[in-house]
């Protein structure tokens, strides 16, 4: 049991670590071939904060544990919004942007709408995988459309140094092969404590592993607040759970199709469906005051953290 716990540090430790260096190198990369800062920002950045989640449940996917993949992009997704959104707007007050809510926010519930169709037969197979990477698709081409003055996401570019080709390739190479020996330390850890506590890989996916690959997004969004750059922290969020939606819980449907217990709609992704809607919600009702301040920040963690006291209850324990 210990050294399952240690794998999972371990394995989490090195996973931010390899994800921050992957986005370090793939931006140095694209830069020295010429890509512009904005679509380095929109695509290279964009799946980078993604990258975590997306290795890990590949690795899972092909170790036979799709059911831990299929957690961890669900949870990922519910510690996004209460978690990281919760502390970051007790940090400092998020402001909203009017993009976000003209179009960010439509998008991010019409895809987790889609997708809560996809789970309506409780199975994630191999169309259901194409499904989600089209809406994907759709999805980005409408995020990207008039989207030359986002200064946010030119700032963030720049606070990324510049490197030689060679070096920038060399890190991106070295920062993938991390990225995996992590991930696969960590679903074997992961899928071990399951195993040894006689619960659910889906549990582990949900809580352990979610909770560690939101770790960027926590770092970085509270990062920012305290920088006084958090406008951007909203965006990424937005963002992050996009690609957890439509480009991570593919993987699994596409590598490993499974079956899914029935808790994963009516408990999960129930759950992050009403967080995502309340998150919108705060939004427009906040929209005059033109920001996310502590109340909300404080009713997503509880709501976070009821969500945790829940999936407790569920183990009976």
């Amino acid at each position: 049991m210990v050294l399952f716990f240690v794998a999972i540090i371990a394995g989490l430790v090195v996973l931010v670590w390899s994800a921050d260096r992957f986005i370090n190198g793939a931006v140095s990369t694209a830069r020295n071939f010429g890509m512009s800062p904005m679509l380095i920002g929109l695509t290279i950045v964009a799946f980078g904060t993604s990258a975590p989640e997306m290795i890990v449940s590949g690795t899972a996917a092909l170790s036979d544990a799709s059911n831990l993949a299929v957690g961890n992009a669900i949870g990922s997704n519910i510690a996004n919004i209460g978690l990281v959104l919760g502390i970051t707007a007790l940090v400092s007050p998020i402001p909203l942007k009017a993009i976000v809510l003209k179009r960010e926010f439509p998008i991010l519930v019409a895809a987790s709408l889609m997708v809560a169709i996809l789970f309506l037969d409780y199975h994630l197979g191999y169309l259901d995988g194409i499904i989600m990477i089209l809406i994907l698709a759709v999805s980005m081409f409408f995020l990207t459309r008039n989207n030359l003055d986002a200064p946010e996401i030119l700032e963030e570019i720049d606070e990324i140094p510049s490197e030689s080709t060679p070096k920038a390739i060399i890190e991106l190479v070295v920062s993938l092969a991390f990225l995996l020996g992590s991930s696969k330390l960590l679903v074997w850890g992961a899928s071990g404590i399951a195993s040894d506590l006689g619960v659910s890989e889906l549990i582990i996916g949900l809580t352990i592993v979610a909770i560690g690959t939101s770790l960027p997004e926590l770092a970085a969004s509270v990062a920012s607040a305290l920088k006084g750059h958090h406008d951007i922290a909203l965006g990424n969020i937005v963002g992050s759970n996009l690609f957890n939606l439509l480009a991570v819980l593919p993987i699994p449907a596409l590598l490993n199709p499974v079956s899914l217990e029935s808790e994963v709609l009516l408990r999960d992704y129930s759950v992050m469906l009403a967080l995502t809607i309340a998150l919108v919600a705060f939004g427009y009702i906040m929209k005059k005051k033109g920001r996310l301040g502590r109340r909300v920040g404080i009713s997503l963690l509880t709501a976070y953290f009821g969500y945790m006291f829940l999936l407790y209850q569920s183990l009976n324990l």
